[in-house]
């Protein structure tokens, strides 16, 4: 019962708020270069999460190579930090930084094994959103990974 009630009484984090255009369900379509020619088609939802007090990005995709996972966004409003919790089907777990402007998410993870970056820009009607990931590997260069394209569904 308590924890009904603690639930309840949260409010809205506003360190997030400017998320609130991304929240929602989008069919994506997108390629990866490891699997060259194939065309993925999958869905992505960002939705609240406890009352707003994080958000949850859910992700999935038609295509075995590529490994459905779940990512939460939570913030330090003391140490102006916005930061992804990451987990996917492959036990795969990371810690991403993120910065969130206007219209434009991005979230990035530097390490000397396998580094990656991902953008997503909504357009300004918010009917759609680009996604394009980059990836370095062993300090090298920055070269493409998965890049999708987002269009409402709810």
């Amino acid at each position: 019962m308590k924890e009904q009630i603690a639930r309840e009484a949260l409010t809205p984090n506003p360190g997030l708020a400017a998320f609130t255009p991304f929240i929602g369900t989008w069919a994506t379509v997108g390629h990866h270069p490891m699997v060259p020619g194939v065309t993925f088609h999958g869905r992505s939802t960002f939705d609240w999460h406890e009352g707003g007090a994080f958000v949850v990005l859910r992700s999935e995709i038609d295509e075995p190579d590529i490994p459905s996972g779940i990512a939460i966004f939570g913030n330090d409003p003391e140490a102006a930090v916005l930061s992804m919790l990451y987990f996917d089907e492959r036990k795969v777990a990371r810690r991403y930084e993120v910065t969130l402007q206007p219209q434009v998410l991005h979230w990035w993870r530097t390490t000397p094994a396998f580094s990656q970056r991902y953008t997503i820009t909504i357009a300004r009607d918010g009917s759609t959103m680009h996604g394009v990931g980059e990836m370095s590997k062993n300090g090298g260069s920055w070269g493409p990974d998965l890049g999708l394209s987002y269009t409402r569904t709810t």
